[in-house]
């Protein structure tokens, strides 16, 4: 099973607890994670179902940078962050 954990500046929006999900492509886990809480998956997924600009998600604290290519197949242990990401200057 992947775990994934959603930040509280996500949470703040759609209460979900972490989430243990059967391995498989990043997309997938992702999906299967928000079944928990659907009405999260708009501040995740962007309209043509990439990562919105603004949400950093790490698989094991390496930050993914493809936000379209969700392919990457996860293992049995992977943990799996997805954050609100910080901008301005």
């Amino acid at each position: 099973m992947v775990t994934v954990e959603f930040a509280s500046s996500l949470r703040r929006h759609v209460e979900c607890a972490p989430q243990s999900v059967p391995a498989g492509s990043l997309r997938a886990v992702l999906e299967a994670a928000l079944l928990a809480a659907p009405a999260l998956a708009p501040y995740v997924f962007d309209d043509q179902r990439g990562i919105r600009k603004h949400v950093a998600v790490f698989i094991n604290q390496t930050l993914v940078l493809d936000r379209q290519n969700l392919e990457r197949l996860l293992q049995p242990g992977d943990r799996v962050l997805v954050i609100q990401a910080l901008t301005g200057g």
